[in-house]
């Protein structure tokens, strides 16, 4: 073999044998990629069962030294406030007989007389308050009606310009006139428990005055039709009120004169 020829041979043995060396450095550096076919199949995950674990905010990285410094708020709500059950509205007074400057005495819703008052005021032996006048000429007519109201007086009937007298013991308490009552006098008993009441008058005794004291037969005026008295009928409105603690003139409870003259007839 001529040198030249083995000069090819050697250059073509070391050309393979270098080829051959850079092809093993590529594969086993990863430099080589492989085929898709050529590489193994990756082993079954093993099944698993999911158990529910914390969310994901749990599983974050865990708070900062400030987040934990910082203060929270913990809403609380607050128990509904307790009402007590509205109680029932009571019910509504009768309607009061009220006073004006221009009306009668006004009646107070207490309960009837009873006995009580019948016996203070028989031992005090209350005169017949119209001179002249015997219990045979007295009409029970307290409970009639004035239209719609009750009369809760004594309508005792005399001519005009016959004396009234003070059926009793008192002082005069208020002189009033009013568009109904007229010309009135409003007499206290000395224990101020009860008021004595005249209306109607055609006029004042003379020298009557408020806190006038006054014995039982003394004048305080005459029969007439002054108010809302019928001018062709003259007579004496008259009743007993007991007063209320207020001791107040205008108002009272009404007592029926009648029975304490009725056993004298």
């Amino acid at each position: 073999m001529s040198s030249r020829s083995r000069a090819a041979v050697s250059f073509y043995a070391g050309f393979c044998v270098g080829a051959l060396s850079l092809y093993m450095v590529l594969r086993w550096s990863g430099g080589l990629a492989r085929s898709p076919a050529a590489a193994p199949a990756a082993p079954a995950a093993p099944a698993t069962t999911s158990l529910p674990g914390p969310p994901a905010s749990v599983l974050a990285s865990p708070p900062s030294p400030e987040a934990e410094a910082a203060p929270t708020t913990t809403f609380v709500p607050e128990p509904p406030a307790f009402t007590f059950p509205a109680e029932p509205a009571p019910p509504t007074p009768p309607p009061l007989d009220v006073h004006s400057p221009d009306e009668p005495p006004r009646t107070l819703p207490h309960p009837p007389p009873d006995l009580t008052d019948y016996d203070r005021l028989r031992v005090r032996e209350l005169t017949i308050p119209i001179q002249g006048l015997t219990a045979r000429d007295i009409k029970d007519n307290f409970a009639e009606l004035r239209g719609t109201r009750p009369h809760e007086a004594i309508d005792m009937l005399a001519p005009r310009g016959t004396p009234v007298v003070a059926v009793a013991e008192g002082t005069v308490k208020k002189l009033f006139t009013s568009d109904r009552g007229g010309l009135t006098v409003y007499e206290f008993d000395p224990e101020q428990a009860y008021c004595y009441y005249y209306a109607h008058l055609d006029r004042y005794a003379d020298g009557l005055v408020e806190g006038k004291h006054l014995n039982k037969g003394d004048l305080v005026g005459y029969v007439g039709t002054s108010g809302n008295a019928p001018a062709s009928t003259p007579h004496l409105h008259f009743t007993i009120f007991r007063l209320g603690p207020e001791k107040h003139w205008w108002e009272g409870t009404p007592i029926n004169p009648y029975p304490l003259w009725a056993l004298k007839r």
